[in-house]
Formats: C-alpha cells, structure tokens, sequence
C-alpha cells in the first residue's frame, strides 16, 4: 500500500475525485443566478462547457467570456448555445453542438433552467398560460434534456444527470402550488430515471436549493418580503448561487460516483 506523508496524500486523492478534466458538460439556464455559478464552477474543475441560454445571449456571453479569460480560450474551455429546452430538436440540437466543439461525447448534464410566475397567484388564480409556462420549462423541458442524455451521455462511469428541483416543493408556500408541482415531479423523474439507467454507469440526482439571492428571488418580491424569508432561515440568511455550485460539482464528479437517486435539499436548513 502506498505511504503517505501526513494528511497531504489523503487531499491530493480526494481533490483528483473531485476534477472533472477531459469531461464536457451541459448546464441549461447556464447564464442565471444560479446556472452561471455552476457553469463557472465546473470549468473550475476541469470540465468543458456548453451554457445554454435561452433569449438575451448578453448574459451567456458574459459567463463563456469570463470562464474562457480565466481558464483559456483556445481551444475553448466554454461556448455559449441558444436553445428552448422546450422543443426536443433544439434540445438535440444542443447536444450536437456541445459534442462537436469538444470532442464528441458529452458526459454531464445539469438542467437550471426555470420559470416562475412572478405574481405568485393562489392557485385559484393560477392561469393556464402561467401553468402551461412554468410545467413546460421546469417539467417538460427537464424531461426532454433528460431523455437526450439518457441516450447521449458516455456510458464509461463518468456520465452524471444533475436536475433541478425546488425545497419550495416541502416548504408548501402560498402562491407556488404550480411552480412547487412542476418540480416535485422533476424530482420522481430523475429518481426513476436513475433507476432505468441501471447498467449504463450514469447517476441522476436532483439538487434542490432553498431561498437563494438571484434575481429570480426577487422578482415580484417587496424589501420587508424579502426579509422575511431571511428570517425564518436557520443560518440568518438566503443562501448564494456559490453555496449551490459545489454539490453539483460533487455529484459531477468521481467523488460523487456511489450517490444515486437522491434529491439534495441545499437550503441552509430551512424547510
């Protein structure tokens, strides 16, 4: 058995788990709050990525530049791809490009992407276009990632499916009930979608973050709302989209190899 001096032998294993070198990664949503914090984690780490973004490309441009001036640029450590997680050809599509322009094999795919209803409506006042909005980005559309990448993704036991979910799904706010749903289905999904990847050395996970200071927080919140779920958290305060980014780095990883069909509630300890 090989000696180590002290515990620096020990680190040096459980950093290398942790490095994502030589693997590609997708991250829809890539350019918010909470994707951009991953994407910029996973280059960190070694990963190529692919961040995916839907509409205004400013902010994805802003992410590839930042991760590519840090990390290099030639060849790319990232790129930008539009793409309506939405419609199953552009989801194809964005596979096809993330594999092209890094090698042939995507072996990560993390699905941020969501849409909230602003106006946080009961939901006898939930419309069916905001219903229709929210189960389509959050549900439809992580369905359809998945299901690209259940049949995409390398089959060598690196493949990781890290889906977003919501503790708002057990919290049971006032004004989520179709937003809460959306992602508590996401979450049955991924599980029994890790269960029918059995043989294949790929995982699914759900990571399900708690109050999180993003824009989308805020968005159709008052100041003395805001302060009110900082609150009610145990830690006394909201948590950051780097709080989020290293549990998704960790289930990427080699280190988070033996974690399977879980669903990660990274909320601080709220409920």
């Amino acid at each position: 058995m090989a000696k180590t001096n002290g515990t620096g032998g020990a680190a040096s294993s459980v950093t290398a788990a942790l490095m994502l070198h030589g693997r590609v990664a997708i991250v829809t949503g890539g350019a918010g709050g909470i994707g951009s914090a991953v994407s910029k984690h996973l280059a960190s780490l070694g990963a190529r990525v692919a961040v995916a973004y839907f509409g205004d490309p400013a902010p994805a441009k802003e992410v590839v530049s930042g991760i590519n001036a840090t990390h290099g640029a030639d060849p790319p450590q990232a790129i930008a791809v539009e793409a309506d997680v939405n419609d199953a050809a552009q989801v194809k599509a964005l596979f096809d490009a993330a594999a092209a322009a890094f090698g042939g094999e995507v072996h990560i795919l993390v699905t941020t992407a969501a849409v909230l209803d602003f106006s946080y409506p009961p939901l006898a006042e939930t419309s069916e276009a905001s219903y229709d909005a929210m189960f389509g980005a959050n549900t439809r559309g992580t369905f359809l990632c998945c299901r690209e990448a259940a049949n995409r993704l390398a089959r060598d036991g690196r493949g990781r499916i890290v889906t977003f979910s919501s503790s708002g799904v057990g919290s049971l706010r006032p004004g989520y009930a179709a937003y809460a749903a959306s992602k508590a289905a996401v979450e049955v999904m991924t599980k029994i979608l890790a269960r029918e990847l059995r043989g294949t050395g790929i995982t699914a996970n759900v990571v399900a973050p708690g109050s999180t200071a993003t824009p989308m927080f805020y968005n159709g919140k008052s100041p003395e709302e805001a302060e009110r779920y900082i609150a009610e958290a145990p830690l006394g305060r909201l948590g950051m989209p780097e709080d989020i980014a290293p549990l998704v780095g960790f289930l990427a990883s080699d280190a988070g190899g033996w974690v399977n069909a879980q669903v990660l509630r990274c909320n601080g300890g709220t409920i």
